[in-house]
């Protein structure tokens, strides 16, 4: 089962519905928005799924003319953006065989030898997926913002007038909601494009922390219900409408060094992030980025994630923000 949200047209009146066949959707009598509907299961311990498929369908909306329309919203928001916050992992996925088997040759030798991301996706490869069931070694992790950072599926990502990169990564996400005895939920899974600047990353790696305060972008479609075990998409870019990149990534446990349960532990076993009525949106990472291959984006090319498990596909283009002024006041 899928969900999208999206609005009529004012952006403060807000849909959810299922995706049915034949590009329809079956728009939820009753629901607020899916924050309201996760909401109500995971403080009642009722199954999402279940209260989806008991709301009845008021109407039903072109799909097509939603996403033309640019009414899309991400699949999962906050009535306030400070109380959703975006995360994510790295280091976590093994790539092809190809990249699989050179990964090995790197993270073969003496430890001593290796960098800190060798070092780590050495220690996932080793204790990611423990044979006793427990969480397994702590993963890279790393704070992205709150709600105003997430760009709506269809919109522009603002590259900083002071970034040198605007580069594509194409995740799976995670989507959660604290309950109100501070239990973390699982809402669903969504495609990601978890946009980053990896020339400042590559400068030095402790400017990982400035490289991902960027926007992101997930959806359209929420996938209720376990990731699969493997996923298969595409990630391409177009310019003027032609593609001039594109490239299979895989994600999905069969393809990572951690268990999707293991980088949950690592991230809500910090209290501050189990406070009740929070939203959570952690992407778990890729192995596959086009600056790998040399590309350099520009304003105006297009970003596309498709993969047939999540339906439609996540689109953004790329604008450049205007350079601001910023100055601190004394008081």
């Amino acid at each position: 089962m899928r969900l999208v949200q999206f609005h009529t047209g004012n952006p403060q009146e807000i849909r959810v519905a299922r995706v049915g066949d034949g590009g329809r959707l079956d728009v939820l009598g009753g629901v607020a928005s899916t924050y309201a509907l996760a909401k109500q299961a995971a403080d009642s311990g009722r199954r999402l799924a279940d209260l989806v498929a008991a709301a009845p369908a008021a109407e039903t909306v072109d799909y097509r003319a939603v996403i033309a329309g640019g009414r899309l919203l991400p699949p999962l928001t906050h009535p306030d953006p400070a109380h959703l916050l975006v995360t994510g992992t790295g280091l976590t996925h093994l790539g092809s065989a190809s990249a699989r088997d050179a990964m090995h040759h790197k993270v073969a030798g003496d430890e001593e030898s290796l960098s800190d991301s060798m070092k780590m996706f050495k220690w996932g490869i080793a204790g990611g997926k423990p044979t006793d069931g427990g969480p397994g070694v702590q993963p890279e992790w790393f704070f992205k913002g709150d709600g105003q950072c997430v760009t709506a599926p269809g919109q522009p990502f603002r590259m900083p007038a002071f970034a040198e990169d605007g580069g594509e990564e194409p995740e799976i996400v995670g989507l959660y909601i604290v309950a109100r005895d501070g239990t973390p939920c699982r809402v669903g899974f969504a495609l990601g494009n978890e946009f980053s600047d990896h020339v400042m990353e590559r400068r030095n790696y402790l400017y990982l922390a400035h490289s991902k305060l960027r926007q992101c972008s997930f959806g359209p479609e929420l996938r209720l219900g376990p990731l699969p075990d493997t996923v298969q998409g595409m990630s391409r870019i177009r310019r003027a409408g032609k593609v001039i990149w594109e490239k299979p990534f895989v994600s999905g446990e069969g393809n990572m060094t951690h268990r999707i349960a293991g980088l949950e532990h690592h991230h809500f076993k910090y209290a501050a992030f189990r406070r009740p009525g929070d939203v959570h949106c952690h992407f778990f990472g890729t192995a596959t980025l086009s600056v790998a291959d040399g590309v350099r984006t520009e304003p105006g090319d297009e970003f596309e994630i498709a993969c047939d498990a999540f339906g439609e596909s996540l689109r953004n283009p790329l604008a450049r923000a205007a350079a601001e002024s910023v100055e601190v006041r004394e008081l």
